[in-house]
């Protein structure tokens, strides 16, 4: 074959699919076949035209159209072009099954060469974002049944016993890692750093994944408000004892009744996950004294918010912790994490439509609606397929 098929975000609210070549791999680089490739809120935010991403920071750029989204990625590697190493040291060969990292950091410059989150490079590329489809090898996003990944991604090989409807979710996992973080900050001022309990406002797919990974660490009281009744059912079978719908309470009453949840205290943990400015203040309120604050669903400018420093952060003695996205470092712990939970939690569950390439663009629309989790691009597939515990989209 010679060619290979992608949808291509030709424009704001314009997917088609279009055909790129084959080429021979980059030095350093990999072939996959995709398998699945999630459908991100940042792809989200593109198909809408807002596509000044970074706003304000030394990283904010322009979305470059056209280009074929997708950087939550699971695939099988068809070719390298020399010895290349996935993340536990061993060589990748045809026939592995792996998640490539969506970022490719410099490797030199201040913030690689000391260790600080590879999204903060300063000259970062990703994929399905910067990595537009006008730069060779073209096929640089998961949407498309073929992808290149770079040299100096970081790749991670996939577990037998996680799904590639699992794996999908790996990246979105790895964001998570602010609950970590969190926990770390919470035993430098004296509480135990196993948190007891956290809250996470807003459920879809990335405050799902903060939930799950508060469970897998101990955490004994979940809390979860969200404004749709199906996530906030799905959070339950996460582990959520209190669940709260945003629409049919106040931000008062929220506040009230996970204090009553966490003997009158609030949660220690609180992660915004929303993707609205407004729930920043709202999981500031609910926060407890010496708690933290993790803002981890604003990669868009949303706007500004109104906060006390006096009340809302130093009396109170509250940190506030903001996640750039994952780490290349969490994403083995997350498949690991995943695989030894694979039984125990519903995280089959998440992904609850796929798309073929065909529909891609009808896959945005999909997910934008409270009906669905995750959706996912299935470049192999011939028709769409949505989770019978979801009311079908038309």
């Amino acid at each position: 074959m010679s060619v290979a098929r992608a949808a291509v975000m030709v424009a704001p609210g314009n997917v088609e699919v279009r055909e790129f070549p084959l080429s021979k791999v980059p030095s350093g680089g990999v072939l996959l076949r995709m398998n699945l490739s999630g459908i991100c809120g940042t792809d989200k935010h593109t198909f809408r035209g807002e596509s000044k991403q970074y706003a304000g920071t030394d990283h904010e750029r322009d979305v470059t159209y056209p280009l074929i989204c997708g950087h939550e990625n699971v695939g099988v590697v068809v070719e390298t072009s020399e010895d290349v190493f996935a993340s536990d040291g061993r060589p990748l060969r045809p026939g592995d099954r792996v998640v490539p990292g969506a970022n490719v950091a410099c490797g030199h410059c201040y913030f690689c060469l000391n260790d600080y989150p590879y999204y903060l490079c300063a000259n970062l590329d990703d994929y399905g974002n910067s990595l537009h489809c006008g730069i060779a090898p073209y096929l640089l996003g998961g949407w498309a049944e073929y992808m290149y990944v770079l040299p100096g991604t970081p790749i991670f090989r996939v577990p037998d016993e996680v799904p590639d409807e699992v794996a999908v979710m790996t990246e979105v996992m790895a964001v998570t890692h602010g609950i970590e973080v969190a926990q770390a900050v919470l035993g430098m001022f004296g509480a135990n750093r196993f948190a007891h309990s956290v809250a996470v406002l807003g459920v879809g797919p990335l405050g799902l994944c903060h939930l799950a990974k508060a469970e897998m660490l101990g955490a004994a009281k979940l809390i979860a408000t969200d404004l749709f009744d199906s996530r906030l059912a799905l959070a339950e079978r996460f582990g959520a004892s209190v669940t709260m719908n945003a629409g049919r309470t106040t931000l008062e009453e929220r506040v009230a009744l996970a204090r009553d949840a966490t003997d009158g205290l609030g949660p220690q943990i609180v992660v915004d996950c929303s993707g609205k400015p407004e729930t920043f203040v709202e999981a500031l309120r609910m926060v407890r004294p010496g708690g933290v604050v993790v803002e981890a669903g604003t990669f868009v400018d949303m706007g500004p918010v109104s906060v006390n420093p006096n009340i809302d952060f130093c009396t109170r003695n509250v940190s506030v912790i903001g996640i750039g996205g994952e780490t290349a470092a969490a994403y083995e712990p997350s498949l690991q994490l995943m695989a030894a939970n694979i039984d125990r939690l519903p995280f089959r569950e998440i992904v609850t439509h796929r798309v073929p390439l065909s529909q891609a663009q009808t896959g945005v629309e999909i997910a934008m609606q409270p009906s669905s989790m995750q959706v996912a691009v299935d470049p192999w597939s011939d028709a769409a397929w949505s989770s019978p515990l979801v009311t079908k989209t038309t």
